[in-house]
């Protein structure tokens, strides 16, 4: 084995020496970058959740938004439909009396009259189709004319000014209307004035009579 010589030993000594702290220094920068890269990463995900998290708010409020608007959409036919209906329910209230007066005048005009004068049959003939034109009027409108005469009463359209005893009909049958009433799309415009059957079999019990 050769031994090295002292200035050898001196010449290798600053050299391993000066590779060390390169490697120290090497692994020092490696660490640092490793650091600032973790660092970097760190930013980058903390700024992306922030962005989701934005994202979702304002998806959220787009969408309430939309919901609001076409809720606001909807309300608005629904006040236009209604106005458009309804509209004309002032000026179909007045017209009624006019109605009345013109069904009392043919029922109040003698048959023997309308078979036996000419005069009396114009006129009343004149008057029913004036009666109908009026109606076909006020129903293009809307508005329909209540004669519930054997139907079930209906409290929302029907007002119940005495009972008749009838034991041939079902409970609760319009048996016979006093005044006519009219409607306006799903509202009364005047209830019909009837008088209400009793004495007859319940609804319920009918309607099994019926199906069986």
């Amino acid at each position: 084995m050769t031994s090295k010589t002292k200035p050898e030993a001196e010449t290798e000594a600053p050299i391993e020496a000066e590779a060390s702290a390169s490697a120290e220094a090497t692994a020092e920068s490696t660490g640092q970058a490793n650091d600032d890269q973790g660092a970097v990463n760190d930013n980058a995900f903390e700024v992306l959740t922030k962005l989701q998290a934005e994202n979702a708010e304002l998806k959220d409020r787009l969408l309430r938004t939309l919901a609001e608007v076409e809720n606001v959409r909807r309300r608005g036919e629904r006040e236009v439909n209604d106005t458009r209906q309804y509209a004309v329910a002032k000026f179909a209230g007045d017209m009624l009396d006019v109605a009345d007066n013109m069904a009392r005048a043919l029922a109040n005009t003698p048959a023997e009259a309308r078979e036996t004068d000419p005069a009396v049959k114009t006129l009343v003939e004149g008057v029913e189709l004036t009666e109908k034109a009026m109606l076909r009027a006020l129903e293009k409108h809307g508005v329909k004319k209540l004669d519930p005469k054997g139907e079930r009463f209906d409290p929302h359209f029907h007002q119940a000014m005495f009972e008749v005893p009838d034991p041939s009909v079902t409970n609760g049958t319009v048996a016979q209307v006093v005044q006519v009433g009219y409607s306006i799309g799903s509202r009364v415009l005047r209830p019909a004035m009837v008088g209400v059957a009793r004495g007859g079999p319940k609804a319920a019990t009918a309607e099994a009579e019926k199906q069986g």
